[in-house]
């Protein structure tokens, strides 16, 4: 009895962590709920990283990976002057690849600012020859085009003084080992808070809670880790997030079930559930998904980074990601004058012109009744379900435990009627060849 007392009050701190996250705490706001539904809806984002590390060539985490020491990085500013950078471009082509929303770094983990911020000098517009706040020129034109936008901010700072102790990230940065971490959650939160109030945004995207993991291996200790110490007060962030405009969605890249205050949850180069970068998955909670995935390996503009994903994967990545109900948030890498690379541009065109054709079967859908493979995937609006056949080397489909009774089934591109058969649960299509796409067979299936 006495080692069972024990058991429990060492177990009980991690079980009032835990339970202070859970979402039972959290109720969210009918314009919340009404934004959440939008978001599954649109589907498809830009992810944006992008920062005064573009000059370096060598992605976002490059301050980290060559240990820069924080004196000598402050110097990229000076040299930050994006003069071909054009919000009008920028958002039209988020237009032209058939994306609904853009999620941009307002500020990555080196702690600079993308936007006017009054809370710190070390920000796009004070600190650097091009003095201007991008944020604020997206912010216009995406109302202008009807863009929704959503502010990524890193929650990890490796230039912040008071970011202390630190995590497993950014020890090499001649940085003072000493700081005090309430003084940075004050600063951290009122950075939130003037994005939150002073631009018109559809939400946050948080980055970072796992830095303070105590090492790289060890992502899923970061709560223990929160009891020795370090608490990033989640809870009081999200209040006033939503105390702001309950409408806000707020989504953090923590890799673990969605905590209190959280609105979707995401998942980093992989889809929902899977784990094929080592540091995915995570259990699938209830809320809204997304996934994100970069074009060629890197976040950052990287100019050696050359291994650019296909047309043909990319929107097969579209696919899998609504097939799993989920959207799919696909990111570019500006370099440092602004643009965004031609070989990017050129996907992403492709990737529109694609759902220009075939948006109905993405756009506005959830993850459908057959459950998605390697080779296919469904999504399904009320009794429409679309079947993605991304293997194009099937001519039989044999799907089993199929509940639903049919009412026909065609392809969607013309809808010319396909032979099928349902008997006692197993659903057999026939796929002729001259019928078969080479990127997305896409079936209809109406149901009684």
């Amino acid at each position: 009895m006495k080692n069972t007392l024990k058991l429990f009050f060492c177990l009980l701190p991690l079980f009032c962590v835990q339970l202070n996250f859970s979402q039972d705490v959290y109720v969210p706001s009918k314009e919340n709920l009404e934004a959440r539904e939008a978001f599954q809806n649109d589907k498809f984002g830009m992810f944006i990283h992008w920062g005064v590390y573009s000059i370096l060539s060598d992605a976002e985490w490059v301050m980290h990976n060559q240990n820069i020491p924080v004196n000598r990085y402050e110097l990229l500013p000076s040299f930050f002057n994006p003069q071909d950078f054009s919000a009008k471009d920028f958002v039209q082509l988020v237009k032209d690849a058939g994306m609904k929303y853009i999620t941009i770094t307002t500020k990555h983990h080196d702690g600079f600012a993308m936007y006017d911020s009054k809370i710190s000098d070390y920000n796009v517009v004070k600190a650097t020859p091009y003095g201007k706040d991008i944020f604020r020129t997206l912010e216009q034109e995406c109302k202008k085009q009807d863009i929704k936008l959503y502010a990524y901010y890193s929650q990890l700072d490796w230039h912040h003084p008071d970011y202390y102790p630190r995590g497993w990230t950014g020890r090499k940065l001649d940085r003072p080992e000493s700081g005090n971490w309430e003084n940075y959650l004050k600063y951290q939160d009122a950075q939130i808070k003037e994005l939150a109030e002073n631009y018109d945004i559809a939400g946050f995207w948080f980055d970072g809670w796992w830095d303070q993991a105590p090492n790289k291996k060890d992502w899923h200790k970061a709560v223990k880790y929160r009891i020795d110490g370090i608490d990033w007060k989640l809870e009081q962030t999200y209040k006033m997030i939503h105390d702001v405009n309950s409408a806000l969605l707020i989504g953090n890249n923590h890799h673990e079930l969605p905590f209190a205050g959280e609105d979707f949850q995401m998942f980093e180069k992989d889809l929902p559930g899977k784990n094929t970068t080592g540091f995915g998955g995570a259990e699938i909670g209830r809320l809204p998904l997304e996934t994100c995935e970069t074009i060629n390996h890197s976040w950052g503009f990287n100019l050696q980074d050359g291994k650019h994903k296909s047309v043909k994967d990319l929107i097969k990545y579209i696919v899998k990601a609504a097939g799993n109900n989920a959207n799919f948030l696909l990111n570019v890498g500006p370099m440092p004058n602004g643009k965004i690379q031609e070989d990017h541009i050129k996907r992403l065109q492709a990737v529109g012109a694609w759902l220009k054709e075939n948006g109905e079967t993405i756009y506005g859908t959830r993850g459908g009744i057959i459950a998605a493979t390697k080779d296919y995937a469904s999504t399904q609006k009320d009794k429409t379900l679309y079947l993605h056949v991304l293997n194009n080397d099937i001519e039989t489909l044999q799907i089993e435990a199929f509940k639903a009774r049919i009412k026909k089934v065609a392809l969607f591109k013309d809808k010319s009627k396909i032979k099928h058969t349902l008997k006692k649960g197993q659903l057999t299509i026939n796929l002729p060849k001259k019928d078969k796409d080479v990127v997305d067979t896409i079936i209809e299936i109406t149901l009684k």
